[in-house]
């Protein structure tokens, strides 16, 4: 074959690799949600809607639309204080349409010595327990202890222990969070534990909120895999006031803020993510209002940045 009929046939090659109609059937064979607005199931995190009790919380989530909800440990911890039993509940749940991919979270689970670590896990069982029992999929790693001057090496052989822990004993997938107002701040020093730890299992919770005022930023979100993460929590924070003094309490709406959603979704697409978008709010200006009326206003929201997105 001479030099050009060779070039023409890859020319032909490659346009039948990006013909519109052959990304249109990949695009309509892959699994959407909230019919067909979402890539991705929506969640609701219980503290968008706290005051409301837990089996209230699960009922709002289905009655507004949501395709899971996303616990905190002290409300498993205090359901089951008051005779509930979890195992039922994770059924409750799934009756009525809804699942649980994270519970929130493993508290103190990351000491910066080996004699801490091993007082720890008494709780970081119990914890792990209630999870499973309710039927999570994924339990929150919370770096809240770490130390201010925490030796990554360390953390990430902790990490480690806690994801086989989880796996062997829970049939749980243990993934990591970052926070601002803790040691471990940003994406960055989540992932850099994530991959030091050397395991499959291990994974990382972004946070809009906390990738803008740790000022880490959301740009190194498309150099990461999007199977490196296990769920994805959303909100938008204001303008005001500046970012230095932005608490979790200043968290709105998606859409209602200054944060570059759409370019969030669009990298989260990208880098191949399927798993949940989590609505996470702790506005107390929120709790006073009708619950019912914020989880629907939330689910709305989110569906509007996500088809603004166009993903």
């Amino acid at each position: 074959m001479d030099r050009r009929k060779f070039i023409s046939l890859g020319a032909a090659s490659s346009a039948l690799l990006v013909s519109p109609h052959i990304q249109h059937t990949n695009t309509a064979t892959q699994k959407r949600y909230q019919k067909g607005k979402s890539p991705w199931p929506i969640c609701l995190d219980t503290a968008t809607i706290r005051p409301a009790s837990l089996r209230d919380k699960i009922t709002i989530a289905a009655k507004a639309g949501y395709d899971a909800i996303e616990p905190w440990d002290s409300e498993l911890e205090k359901f089951e204080a008051e005779g509930g039993n979890l195992k039922d509940l994770g059924k409750e749940i799934r009756d009525l349409g809804l699942f649980v991919p994270s519970v929130i979270g493993l508290w103190n689970a990351l000491p910066p010595t080996q004699a801490l670590f091993d007082e720890s896990l008494k709780d970081t069982r119990r914890r792990m327990r209630m999870a499973a029992d309710i039927g999570s999929q994924h339990i929150q790693t919370i770096p809240n202890t770490v130390g201010d001057h925490y030796e990554q090496q360390w953390v990430a052989n902790r990490y480690r222990d806690l994801i086989e822990l989880a796996k062997n004993d829970y049939n749980l997938e243990a993934a990591l969070v970052f926070v601002k107002y803790f040691p471990l701040k940003t994406l960055g020093q989540a992932m850099a534990v994530a991959i030091d730890a050397n395991h499959p299992g291990a994974l990382v919770i972004p946070d809009t909120y906390h990738m803008h005022i740790s000022e880490g930023g959301f740009e190194g979100l498309s150099l990461i895999s999007g199977k490196s993460i296990a769920i994805f929590q959303f909100s938008d924070a204001p303008a005001t006031p500046t970012i230095e003094k932005l608490e979790d309490s200043h968290r709105v709406y998606p859409g209602d803020g200054i944060l570059p959603l759409t370019k969030v979704l669009q990298d989260l697409k990208a880098i191949g993510f399927e798993k949940c978008i989590s609505l996470e709010l702790y506005n107390p200006e929120y709790w006073k209002q009708d619950l019912q009326q914020v989880a629907e206003t939330g689910l709305r929201k989110t569906l509007a940045v996500i088809s603004e997105a166009g993903v």
